[in-house]
């Protein structure tokens, strides 16, 4: 979504919303944003004279006063709806976030890597455009569904449900027990919208320092765990692991923190636990091997 200023019509100054619509491409086995629509605000007489709350539209708050919809709340309903659909299936889904480069496809590969024989597990890659993270993943013989949000910084729940449309038409749910659902790499969008997810992983690498869980604190709130990535990086950088979690738990005292370096492996098995106790807790039936 995005805002554009124009110049004066018929009836004074205007604001174009331009809100981006998606479309199946069943060829591809891929979603693709490719759709824009206008919603054209006409009742401005001075760009200067705009409500306050126009400002924040793109920051994702409700603007019901505005234009008599909530974007938070229809996606919490849709959401809502994909939790339904993965209970009914007994699937655990996960919502893994991070900045770009923090290294969540790294952490689903040794992921998939080991637990592909305890856990039937799925993937649904989100990225801006490109299949190259989901062909990484492709690899390791699980199914992999991808989605280019096209301009959209962050899946949201109606992304995700096109995604399960695609998973339950070329493959069994049913079978699987684990759903991990890689967001688009953005430290602030991909908080505020829920897909459905029974739990949220947060990843912070040591290179994006210490303060981040201060400066973007609405991610970090809603983690249930929070991986620290590249630890084996640590000593060569001005960063000390006991401050990045004492400033996360500033912001969520009882979020499991758990380092890990994908390269030398230290730290894996603490996250491979969390995730099989995990599934195990958030399904109604019990998993399929140890």
């Amino acid at each position: 979504m995005r805002l554009q200023r124009n110049g004066r019509g018929g009836t004074g100054n205007y604001i174009d919303i331009v809100l981006t619509l998606f479309v199946t491409n069943s060829a591809l086995k891929r979603i693709v944003f490719t759709h824009d629509i206008t919603v054209r605000l006409l009742s401005f007489q001075s760009l200067t004279a705009l409500p306050t709350d126009i400002s924040v539209l793109a920051m994702h708050q409700p603007i019901d006063a505005t234009l008599g919809i909530n974007l938070l709340h229809a996606n919490q309903h849709e959401a809502d709806h994909n939790r339904t659909q993965f209970d009914n299936w007994g699937i655990a889904c996960f919502n893994i976030m991070s900045s770009p480069g923090a290294g969540k496809t790294a952490l689903l590969e040794k992921t998939l890597a080991a637990l592909n024989t305890a856990l039937r597990i799925a993937v649904i890659e989100g990225d801006m455009t490109t299949e190259l993270d989901a062909e990484r993943l492709r690899q390791y013989g699980v199914p992999v569904i991808a989605i280019n949000t096209g301009r959209a910084c962050h899946l949201d729940a109606r992304m995700v449900a096109g995604g399960l449309h695609t998973l339950a038409h070329d493959f069994t749910p049913a079978d699987l027990d684990l759903v991990l659902v890689e967001n688009v790499g953005n430290l602030v969008c991909p908080a505020e919208f829920e897909v459905g997810e029974h739990a949220k992983v947060a990843l912070l690498s040591v290179t994006e320092g210490e303060d981040k869980p201060l400066k973007y604190p609405v991610m970090f709130r809603e983690a249930d765990v929070l991986i620290v990535t590249k630890i084996d990086l640590a000593p060569y950088l001005d960063v000390e692991l006991s401050r990045i979690e004492a400033n996360v738990r500033q912001i969520n005292p009882h979020v499991t923190v758990i380092p890990v370096s994908a390269k030398t492996g230290e730290g894996l098995e603490a996250w491979f636990d969390w995730v099989k106790l995990t599934v195990g807790s958030s399904r109604p039936i019990a998993l399929s091997g140890g």
